[in-house]
């Protein structure tokens, strides 16, 4: 599987599928065309790596000339085609012979054989690698197919996504979403450092039996030898986030470590709307989703008190240093606070009064996401 832009695809014709496909094309066209004066149109931009590969497999003397029309964006066609871009030359009593990558609605073939009947041709027929005749629609199908393919959509060997993916050896195919398990339960636990995120994810785990992944204890369990730790560690150790990349890598192989979890509860990530939108991502390949987001609530000044006794207790530098407890703050309000309306526009954010005992805090969050079930 690959992922271009926003869509996963997966592999649908190999390349020596293709190889074998397109040989026998060229060999066909050869054999049809041995007394006549061949002209290819190659339909851009799709059609530029079948064209390369066809002409190796013609036999016969020919002439290739590119063409430019458009009738793309995104994954849907326009419905509708703009003007024959490139076509040079006297074409009069000629075989012509249109390539395309793929055909699906036929609208393009239509214009680009509207657009030739002036040239007196001696004939007209249509090559393309890839045909869909649930979506046809148009006058004239393809006198010369490769395959013949579902109405889904399919990216590489010249096709694009949003002009990406044309470089492709092998043909895609997008793969089909999964719906959300809502069975498994995924809590993303919010708040700022002090707020009591470890204590109570323990609790949750254990109520609800749930993997617990902290990305503070991920970065403190890495060797602090390698370059991936001390990295890790540079950013940590100043109250700093540690950069989207290194967070999303490191937490998507912990996740993967679960395949058999119940659901996870996500500590202290994601802390960016950047990371957030990634766990998104990362969940929907696997055929889940965040199920909510808990945010415990308590103002800085009791923050900063719980951090230092924890300081005491635990014996962490970044829980003692004022300047550092105030970066943390000051980093959390700026660049992970925002998280929060990233899940409050999705109708997952449920804020939970943080102050209280242990206990008191426990069964709010309980009750949050009792409710929500």
């Amino acid at each position: 599987m690959i992922q271009v832009l926003d869509k996963s695809f997966e592999v649908f014709i190999t390349k020596e599928e293709l190889s074998k496909e397109i040989a026998t094309l060229g060999d066909q066209i050869s054999k049809d065309y041995k007394d006549g004066d061949l002209v290819f149109l190659s339909v851009l931009n799709g059609a530029f790596m079948f064209t390369s590969d066809l002409m190796k497999n013609i036999t016969i003397d020919c002439e290739v000339s590119f063409v430019k029309m458009s009738s793309y964006s995104g994954v849907e066609s326009k419905g509708k085609v703009d003007e024959l871009i490139g076509l040079n030359g006297d074409l009069s009593g000629r075989d012509i012979v249109i390539v395309e990558d793929i055909v699906d609605s036929g609208l393009t073939i239509d214009k680009i054989i509207s657009l030739l009947e002036t040239s007196n041709a001696a004939s007209v027929k249509v090559c393309t690698l890839l045909y869909k005749p649930d979506a046809f629609t148009g006058q004239k199908r393809p006198d010369y197919v490769g395959f013949s393919i579902p109405n889904a959509f399919v990216v590489g060997y010249g096709l694009d996504y949003d002009q990406k993916g044309r470089n492709l050896d092998m043909i895609y195919q997008v793969r089909e979403q999964k719906k959300p398990n809502k069975d498994m339960l995924n809590i993303v636990l919010f708040g700022p450092p002090g707020a009591g995120k470890g204590t109570q994810s323990e609790r949750l785990r254990d109520k609800y039996g749930l993997v617990h992944i902290s990305t503070g204890d991920v970065f403190r369990a890495l060797d602090s030898e390698s370059e991936l730790g001390k990295l890790a560690k540079s950013y940590s150790d100043h109250g700093n986030l540690v950069p989207d990349e290194i967070t999303i890598k490191i937490l998507e192989s912990e996740v993967s470590k679960h395949p058999e979890a119940k659901g996870v509860i996500y500590d202290g990530f994601p802390r960016t709307t950047a990371q957030a939108e990634a766990l998104d991502k990362f969940l929907a390949a696997k055929g889940t989703e965040v199920s909510m987001m808990l945010s415990l609530l308590v103002a800085e000044d009791e923050l900063k008190t719980r951090l230092i006794a924890r300081a005491e207790v635990s014996g962490r530098k970044d829980d003692a240093d004022p300047k550092i407890i105030q970066n943390r703050i000051n980093t959390y309000n700026n660049s992970t606070a925002p998280v929060a309306d990233f899940y409050k526009s999705q109708g997952k954010l449920s804020q939970i009064n943080g102050v209280g005992t242990i206990d008191d805090i426990s069964d709010r969050l309980y009750s949050a996401i009792n409710s929500a079930e």
